[in-house]
């Protein structure tokens, strides 16, 4: 929550919070249960510790978020698990936006996912669905962390190069001078111990600090049509630890896979993206 509050700069009165349909709707009821307590606690700052005017308290008393369901989509479809040839073509026509709830060039838009994978919602529709508003700002917050490698053990994401946030370390890398060599380094290391226990692609991302990946997917998303400011909020792995402490597996966040053949598969995910082959990884 506090990531959320700083980057609207605590203006909540101006500020609307929705969600994307439909799997971000507890993730959603979440962010509002947070922004209550927070609301909760100013108050009792404020009448404890000041003394404000009647009419300061009144407002304060009977202030809530703006809430709205600004997207909507259509239930018949499905993007996430449709064929990549298919997929950009259907999430383009997928959502939907309510009118007359934004204020023109005042507004600022806090849209919470489940998580952001590939990115193609987010810049395919949502981000132009939500332009035709006018907002100030949209913020985009993903409930998961950066999604950095394959998943091996169920959901099918084996290529790097589907992930936005490889996509963003790639172009952080090329950036900045003098590091030119470091996806080569890595490949090789994964060429030379394919088997090996360390897993080399973790390299890739400790150059930067994860709010520089999140600034650059932001603008991996944004369109030159798009004429909102656009931020991109992730859930961090420390949070995600305290909010579910009984589940402790992140090694899609994280890279640190539980079971050697987790690493192998990053590792040849990693080898195929260098060599150009659009193919799984196991």
């Amino acid at each position: 929550m506090p990531q959320i509050l700083k980057s609207i700069d605590f203006d909540l009165k101006n500020t609307v919070f929705s969600y994307i349909p439909n799997t971000a709707e507890i993730a959603y009821y979440g962010m509002i249960e947070g922004l209550e307590d927070y609301l909760s606690e100013k108050r009792k700052e404020i009448l404890i510790e000041g003394k404000p005017h009647l009419d300061d308290l009144e407002e304060l008393l009977n202030f809530r978020p703006r809430v709205e369901k600004l997207v909507t989509k259509d239930v018949k479809l499905r993007t996430f698990i449709t064929n990549d040839s298919d997929r950009d073509v259907m999430v383009s026509n997928v959502y939907d936006t309510t009118y007359e709830v934004i204020r023109s060039g005042i507004d600022t838009i806090v849209l919470i996912d489940d998580s952001i994978v590939r990115g193609t919602t987010i810049e395919k529709s949502v981000l132009t669905t939500l332009d035709k508003l006018k907002p100030k700002r949209i913020i985009i917050v993903s409930s998961a962390p950066q999604i950095r490698f394959p998943d091996c053990y169920g959901i099918d994401m084996s290529m790097m190069k589907d992930f936005i946030a490889f996509r963003a370390a790639v172009e952080l890398i090329n950036d900045r001078g003098g590091m030119d060599d470091l996806l080569q380094r890595v490949y090789k290391k994964c060429i030379d111990e394919p088997n090996g226990q360390e897993n080399f692609v973790k390299e890739i991302y400790e150059p930067f600090t994860d709010q520089e990946v999140s600034d650059k997917i932001a603008k991996i998303v944004t369109s030159e049509k798009i004429e909102a400011e656009v931020h991109v909020i992730y859930q961090t792995v420390q949070n995600l630890h305290l909010s579910c402490p009984a589940h402790t597996g992140d090694w899609y966040f994280t890279g640190d896979f539980p079971t050697d053949g987790g690493i192998r598969v990053v590792k040849k995910a990693f080898v195929n993206y260098m060599e150009g082959k659009e193919v799984r990884a196991y």
